[in-house]
């Protein structure tokens, strides 16, 4: 069910009309919090520009995954352009969306801006206009590409995006120059989205803490400083392990030979999944080096004859993982490794209790104690010490519960 319209969202709705005051902009700028209704708006308001002066053009909508493109714009909008009259065929194999209204047909290209190297996709077309979903997700190599693409008189761009670090390129070149840019820029909050309720925006607002919260909440471009989980100083965090039996069990696991190794298991009981025990070798305190033989035979003590459905690992410790796979005992997946978003994936999945950490686990809680933000740099990146424990948390959430796929995904209602 659609509720009507915001006064932003119809601002972003009509600001390419005649009769607009915003109608001689070349682009628009939708920024904010999570779930503020900016995404759907924006991608029904770009199909429909696309035939209001004209038609039968070549566009783009862009990702930082076709999947996650497809997930958060095209199939939440191709029910309600039926319900107006368009005519929507989705061409999976090519990537392509065309949408023909009155007799003219649109064709809406689909790309993933993922890395430095997805520039190279969108390179030689000749494009009406690109919409970014997530653009600061995405190199700014790709984003100018597909800037560089829209050489048709009329061309506009249209950008949403939830705030990053302050530092952010996309931040410094288009939201603070936007004037200069003859960009209208519009920052969102979750009161601007009429179709979320009030026990989701409480929701929400208790999901997140620290810089997240700011940024996610609050729709701010901050910098992140301090502890990254500082709610894992309250006591209630953690639990002792739950009686009774667990319906499934992993493994996660932080390969060093230098530096720590760090495994997880985990068991599920009631769709909340317990860290239960882990294994914690530093070979600098003990004093000598393990083989991946002997991690081998301490990732089967810790499993202690248990059915594993998956072990997840560092996907960098190839020697290791290949050990695993010769002894033919446990499924292994290497892990997701992008460290930001798996962050704020085990900060939501802490905080809405899908996972917690039971007493039994002094590494992680030590390593929760210690694991901060390093302030000397200009991105979000966490220092580089007491990080073993939470990296083999972060690859359970993002491999084992996420699935590998890399998502940052909101349950909530549109």
């Amino acid at each position: 069910m659609i509720k009507p319209f915001s006064k932003k969202q119809m601002t972003v709705l009509s600001w390419w009309h005649k009769n607009s005051p915003h109608y001689r902009r070349d682009a628009i700028i939708c920024d904010g919090a999570v779930r503020s209704g900016k995404t759907f708006c924006m991608s029904l308001s770009f199909v429909i520009w696309s035939f209001y002066e004209g038609g039968g053009s070549d566009f783009a909508l862009c990702g930082k995954t076709i999947s996650s493109l497809r997930r958060n714009m095209v199939t939440p909008i191709i029910p309600l352009l039926d319900s107006l009259g368009f005519l929507c065929e989705e061409k999976l194999s090519r990537n392509i969306l065309t949408v023909t209204y009155g007799g003219v047909k649109n064709r809406f290209y689909l790309f993933g801006g993922k890395d430095e190297s997805s520039a190279s996709l969108i390179q030689g077309m000749t494009l009406s206009g690109v919409l970014f979903d997530e653009v600061a997700l995405m190199p700014r190599s790709f984003v100018e590409q597909a800037l560089a693409r829209c050489s048709v008189n009329g061309s506009r761009f249209w950008f949403n995006c939830n705030p990053e670090y302050p530092e952010h390129w996309f931040y410094l070149e288009w939201i603070k120059k936007a004037k200069s840019k003859n960009a209208l820029h519009l920052h969102f909050t979750m009161d601007d989205n009429p179709a979320l309720s009030e026990r989701v925006k409480r929701r929400y607002e208790n999901l997140y803490t620290g810089v997240f919260y700011e940024r996610f909440v609050l729709g701010r471009w901050v910098a992140v400083f301090g502890a990254v989980y500082p709610f894992m100083s309250d006591e209630k965090m953690y639990c002792q392990r739950p009686a009774g039996e667990f319906d499934q069990y992993a493994v996660s696991c932080d390969y060093g030979t230098v530096n720590p190794t760090s495994m997880g298991l985990w068991g599920r009981q009631c769709k909340t999944w317990y860290r239960l025990d882990e294994y914690y070798f530093d070979s600098r305190a003990e004093g000598y080096q393990k083989t991946d033989e002997e991690h081998y035979d301490s990732l089967c003590r810790l499993t202690r004859g248990l059915n594993i459905s998956a072990v997840a690992v560092d996907p960098s410790a190839a020697s290791f993982i290949e050990v695993i796979k010769r002894h033919g005992r446990f499924n292994v997946k290497p892990a997701q490794n992008n460290v930001v978003n798996g962050i704020r994936r085990v900060t939501q999945a802490l905080k809405d209790g899908t996972v917690k950490i039971c007493d039994a686990c002094a590494a992680a809680r030590r390593e929760f104690s210690l694991y901060k933000w390093d302030s000397s740099k200009r991105d979000d990146v966490p220092v580089k010490q007491n990080d073993h424990a939470m990296d083999d948390i972060r690859y359970f959430v993002t491999t084992i519960i996420d699935g590998g796929s890399g998502a940052f995904v909101f349950a909530a209602e549109r």
